[in-house]
């Protein structure tokens, strides 16, 4: 029977699945479909806004706008301007739902888990509703494809498994141009407490650069013995710039470069006692010592379980 069988929400930029239908289906074709539709979900960001993929006796479609996008399984019988239509539809109901704060916020997979009752629904309402009773939003959709037609994309079976155990993913383009992605580290979203944090780092680092700058200029006309003062307002610019980095980016030995970047800030701070009081240096060890929690907790995304509810 030509309907759609499975369908779900997902964050663009790192293919986090939102919401998604529940499904009963054991077919083996089904399953593997299942995961090329995961590891299709993770590389979105690479393609235009509508795309489908085909392969045995089923057919991928996603539609994305913004960082959010609708994917779903039909069987190969079904229209894809029916598909479209679904995806399009669904994507609607979810944007009306939730804002993009919240979306982007979110940290663990089906965080929208109320949302899958309205998949089904819509689901429901395509797979039982014929073609002339949609006419209007038929017609606009397909003119739509006709000016900018999704992209074509064939996946691989072998390849696309160990491209996604080995992070490297070959995907081949309806041309038959071939595509090479490196799955890059991702790292988990950033909390609002990690947000302030960053923001009082900076606001440190541009201190220590600004009254060191103002030092340098009278140690080197007047007095020569304010050099070590200098240096270590630099040395603390420096060791704040590279804990922002820390918290942004992935790192090895993230635990050691953490340690010795707060133990620089502690130190500079502690000599600068005099050109700063005792209040000014608690703030400013106290700003390090949230960055390093933060850069400590902050982890890579967790592997994404498959697309099941």
């Amino acid at each position: 029977m030509s309907m759609i069988l499975f369908a779900c929400v997902v964050r663009v930029r790192d293919g986090l699945p939102l919401s998604a239908s529940t499904d009963f289906h054991l077919n083996k074709d089904f399953l593997e479909c299942r995961k090329r539709l995961k590891a299709l979900s993770l590389i979105l960001a690479q393609y235009p806004d509508r795309g489908t993929a085909t392969g045995r006796g089923f057919s991928i479609h996603f539609h994305s706008s913004g960082d959010i996008a609708c994917m779903g399984i039909c069987s190969s019988s079904y229209p894809t301007v029916m598909a479209f239509c679904f995806l399009e539809e669904l994507h609607w109901k979810f944007s009306a739902s939730y804002d993009t704060t919240s979306t982007s916020l979110a940290t663990r997979p089906y965080a929208f888990l109320e949302f899958d009752n309205v998949i089904q629904k819509v689901k429901y309402h395509f797979n039982y509703t014929s073609c002339s009773q949609m006419k209007n939003n038929l017609e606009k959709i397909q003119e739509d494809l006709k000016f900018h037609p999704p992209v074509l994309l064939k996946l691989e079976d072998t390849e696309l498994m160990n491209g996604m155990i080995n992070g490297h993913i070959e995907v081949h383009v309806g041309s038959g141009k071939k595509l090479n992605y490196t799955h890059q580290e991702i790292m988990q979203p950033v909390t609002p407490l990690g947000i302030l944090s960053l923001v009082l780092n900076i606001m440190c680092g541009a201190l220590n650069l600004i009254r060191g700058v103002h030092l340098a200029e009278y140690s080197f006309q007047e007095d020569h013995e304010g050099v070590g003062n200098v240096i270590a307002f630099l040395l603390s610019f420096l060791a704040c710039i590279f804990q922002c980095c820390l918290f942004l980016f992935h790192s090895s030995a993230k635990k050691m470069k953490a340690f010795v970047l707060i133990f620089s800030i502690c130190l500079c701070n502690i000599y600068l006692y005099g050109l700063r009081n005792i209040w000014q240096i608690l703030f400013h060890i106290g700003v390090a010592s949230l960055s390093s929690y933060q850069i400590l907790t902050r982890q890579l995304m967790e592997k994404q379980s498959d697309f099941g509810v």
